[in-house]
């Protein structure tokens, strides 16, 4: 049975995972969160993904400022 500390490691693995797959920094995900709207800046960027510990919300916002339509919660 996964622990608290497992879903935070997951949702920012998935997170981490997206930007590698496009070549982006936290810098750049800050700049597209601004452009639909999302005020956050590089460093708090950066220390919610390293906590894992951020809402629901701010995980969308971040898959849509990514470009990501799917995720997969899974290894294969």
């Amino acid at each position: 049975m996964k622990t608290g500390r497992d879903w935070q490691a997951q949702a920012k693995g998935i997170i981490r995972g997206e930007l590698k797959r496009r070549n982006l920094s936290y810098k750049d995900l800050a700049g597209r969160l601004q452009t639909i709207g999302v005020k956050e800046n590089e460093r708090n960027v950066s220390n919610k993904i390293a906590r894992g510990g951020f809402t629901a919300v701010f995980f969308l916002q971040c898959m849509e400022a990514i470009g990501a339509r799917t995720i997969h919660l899974e290894d294969d």
